[in-house]
This record gives C-alpha cells, structure tokens and sequence, in this order.
C-alpha cells in the first residue's frame, strides 16, 4: 500500500477524529483496499469489502468529510478486517 494510502488509513483510526480529511481519499483508500464500489442517486455511493456494506452521501459543496463520516469509515473498516 502507498503511503499516502497508509496515512489515510491512520488518519481515520485517530483519536480525536479528523474532520478535515477529503472524502475522495476516503474513497480511493477504499478502493484500493478491493472495496466494490457502486454509484446511487444524487451524492449516494456504497461500498462492500469482504462481505461488509457502508452507504454514504459525498459532502457537498464542501469535499472534507465531518467527523461524523470519518467514524463511518472507520465502522466499515474495523468489520472488514482492516486495521492501520
């Protein structure tokens, strides 16, 4: 793994959490992980990797995503056997 993907990764497992990361590298750390990857109405994206499903809306107009989805991805990665 790159290591801005690795730092990503560190990023959402930190406490306190980060409510400044990108949601695009988010998405590519997710990626890049084998997630699959599914397109839905309007801001509406969803993830599995390794059997495990997230849904989330991309942040409009701004691209940071809150604390609150940092802790979305963190929720989705922890039952998928990922960890930093």
């Amino acid at each position: 793994m790159k290591a801005k993907y690795k730092k990503t990764l560190q990023t959402i497992f930190t406490d306190p959490v980060n409510g400044n990361l990108e949601f695009r590298h988010i998405e590519a750390l997710f990626l890049t992980l084998g997630a699959k990857k599914t397109e839905r109405e309007g801001s509406a994206v969803s993830f599995v990797l390794n059997n495990i499903r997230a849904d989330f809306h991309r942040p409009h107009p701004d691209k940071a995503a809150l604390r609150y989805r940092v802790k979305d991805a963190r929720k989705f990665l922890q039952p998928a056997g990922v960890k930093p």
